[in-house]
Order: structure tokens, then sequence, then C-alpha cells
């Protein structure tokens, strides 16, 4: 069977790296799949997940943005500022983080407006990471 090659890559170097059969990115226009044979793709993702198939066992990652470059050789890489593996999101540090972005951003008049864009981006930050956290956690759940 045909794969990818994947590669997640933040400003700290490659973050993951495997052979795929499938990505799923929040791309802005919306989802986006792709299995190998995909035509070449170069867009802007959003904030969000991305999950990435090898073996059968689906990989989590929380995002925050950037673009992926989907190549005709079936190279698939994530240019992200920040991408963080779901079983690393430590969910008491996620909310900690939240309730200080929160607590900043209500003193709204107090702040100048970089430190309101910085609190801002880490309520984001903090919110994404407990999602993906919060969802891998219910899918590996035994159900029945």
């Amino acid at each position: 069977m045909d794969k990818l090659k994947v590669k997640i890559i933040t400003p700290d170097g490659i973050t993951f790296q495997a052979e795929a059969e499938i990505v799923v990115a929040p791309a802005v226009e919306g989802t986006v799949g792709i299995l190998p044979h995909h035509i070449p793709l170069f867009t802007k993702l959003d904030s969000g997940e991305v999950k990435v198939t090898v073996d059968g066992k689906v990989n989590f990652f929380a995002i925050l943005g950037g673009f992926i470059d989907v190549n005709p050789a079936g190279e698939v890489t994530i240019l992200t500022d920040s991408a963080m593996r779901s079983e690393e999101i430590d969910e008491k540090t996620a909310s900690f983080a939240k309730a200080q972005a929160e607590k900043l951003l209500s003193e709204r008049e107090k702040l100048s407006e970089s430190d309101f864009a910085r609190a801002e981006a880490s309520l984001r930050k903090a919110l994404l990471e407990l999602k993906v956290a919060r969802k891998r956690k219910q899918k590996s759940i035994p159900t029945g």
C-alpha cells in the first residue's frame, strides 16, 4: 500500500515524521483529507487538530495555524508555529494557562495592545490544547 511521507515542522525543528495512510488537517476553507496520490496542494491552515494515521493508529496534534504542502511525490509537510502531540498535553497546565489568560483579558483596560494580543493568543492555545486532550481521552475510553 502506498504511504504519505509526513513531516510536521515548527520553528524548533521537525516535531513529527512518519509514513502515514492519511492526514486530516484544518485548512482555512475547511477540513482537508490527504491520501496517497493526492493532487499537489499548498494552503493555509487554521488553528485546530491535525490527525495523522500511521499503521492504523491515529496521532492527534494541536496546531496553531500554518501551512500544508502536498507534493506529487506524496510528501506532506505541515509548517506551523506550534504543534503539540495530544499525549504531551498536560490538562492541568493548559487549564492554568487558560485561567491566567482569562484573568488578564478581564483587566483589558490595564493592558497594552501587545499584552492583550499575547493574552488572547495564550487563551486560544490553551483552549485548543484542552479540546484536543479531551477528545483524545474520549476516544481512548472503551465502549461496550
